[in-house]
């Protein structure tokens, strides 16, 4: 049996860290990090985040007044036709600091050298619940953002072991992958991808049982949750093989170019919403990065030197147009996603979609008080909503957590939540 043990060691270290053996006390050799998927139902449900890498003008987004006679300010006027459909919170965020080095727990509500020894990690909530439904779809989710700009690219998206999604980058590449097959050559080596890849299965299982028969009953239990991650992975291996040998939806129009995030924003909107359309899949992520170039808006600055404006009116004027065309567009999206038939309803009604950032002021490098906009799936109340944080602190992850129970996965915490919000 020791004579296969080097195999197996190089097949695990193939896998690149996906799954790692638990840390067992009772064999004092092993020193690998535990991992338990809390997630045990599957939803028909979908879910949209879209992430702003460096926030908005909080003085000019939201109201002054709470409940459903908010004023539209000047930043929520391009949301004028959805009123009715979309919640606006205030008073929400994770509670911590970092600037642009902690935008990237948005969607987690965890510091990267904070998340080793949680169960789940730095698990953003959307990679939480495409651990949940992703194997009933073709992609499990779909991560669209840029590379460029500041802080290494788009940072929105991040497994449970805390390894970061890399982003579809453009219309075309997105395109791509909803619409077009694959050529024969690349078939085969998906393949024989799949193939290694339920090699790598087998030999970890094989570790696992043969761990099994040494250990205490302590260690059993961790070897348990072990091999159910196991098998989560060899449930999605399935899936990725029996989707391809299906073939893709047709295309409904012509392959888009890619131009610049600006001019390309209104398209992603498009193809998410098409891959929505087609349940293509069912979670979708879209980061708004630095990158941004709002040139195209007849501004000459960056978006990066705009938002950190010193208060400088003509900056600020600036920045409110730049701002105001991203939530233009999303205002669009929202109502082709209203507009799409999906049964007796339509898509909007069962995707909750959440607008906002992990940037409260860029200006001053602060993340709290965060932007936070919810529709779809039940939370288009018409209405906004303003927590008292100074009072009693409301986590971000609270309003994840009920976000990931509506969408009816079994779960009673998510990041650094403290009860479902109310």
């Amino acid at each position: 049996m020791a004579s296969h043990l080097p195999r197996r060691r190089f097949l695990r270290r193939a896998l690149a860290g996906t799954l790692v053996l638990p840390a067992l006390p009772s064999l004092a050799g092993d020193n690998a990090a535990a991992a338990a998927d809390r997630i045990v139902s599957q939803s028909p449900r979908r879910f949209v985040a879209i992430g702003n890498l460096l926030g908005f003008q909080r003085s000019h987004l939201f109201p002054e007044k709470a409940g459903k006679d908010f004023e539209l300010t000047e930043l929520l006027q391009p949301l004028a036709d959805n009123r009715g459909r979309i919640t606006v919170y205030r008073g929400l965020d994770h509670g911590i600091k970092g600037g642009h080095f902690a935008v990237h727990t948005f969607l987690s509500g965890v510091l990267h050298h904070e998340s080793k020894h949680r169960p789940d990690g730095n698990v953003t909530v959307d990679q939480f619940i495409a651990d949940a439904v992703g194997d009933q779809t073709r992609f499990a989710s779909l991560t669209v953002g840029s590379e460029g700009g500041i802080h290494g690219g788009c940072q929105l998206s991040w497994t449970r072991s805390g390894v970061r999604v890399p982003p579809i980058t453009g219309p075309s590449a997105l395109f791509e992958k909803l619409f077009v097959g694959e050529s024969p050559a690349v078939r085969e080596r998906y393949a024989a991808a799949n193939q290694l890849q339920g090699s790598i299965l087998d030999a970890m299982v094989a570790d696992a049982r043969d761990l099994a028969n040494r250990v205490n009953h302590e260690d059993r239990a961790k070897l348990d949750e072990y091999l159910s991650s196991v098998r989560d992975v060899e449930k999605r291996l399935q899936a990725r093989i029996t989707w391809a040998n299906k073939p893709k939806p047709s295309a409904p129009m012509e392959r888009p170019s890619d131009r610049n995030t600006a001019q390309d924003l209104p398209i992603l909107y498009d193809l998410i919403a098409l891959a929505l359309q087609t349940d293509s899949t069912r979670v979708a992520t879209l980061e708004i990065g630095g990158s941004f170039l709002p040139q195209d808006l007849g501004i000459e600055k960056s978006h990066h030197g705009l938002s950190h404006h010193g208060n400088d009116p003509e900056a600020v004027t600036q920045l409110i147009t730049l701002e105001k065309y991203q939530i233009e567009h999303f205002s669009r999206f929202l109502s082709r996603l209203a507009s799409t038939a999906d049964g007796d309803s339509n898509l909007l009604e069962s995707t909750a979609v959440l607008f906002g950032s992990g940037m409260g002021d860029a200006n001053s490098h602060k993340n709290d008080d965060l932007p936070i906009i919810m529709a779809g799936a039940g939370y288009g109340a018409g209405e906004f909503r303003q927590l008292e944080p100074q009072r009693n602190r409301v986590p971000l992850c609270n309003l994840f957590l009920d976000i990931v129970q509506r969408l009816g996965i079994e779960a009673d915490s998510f990041g650094t939540s403290t009860g479902t919000f109310s």
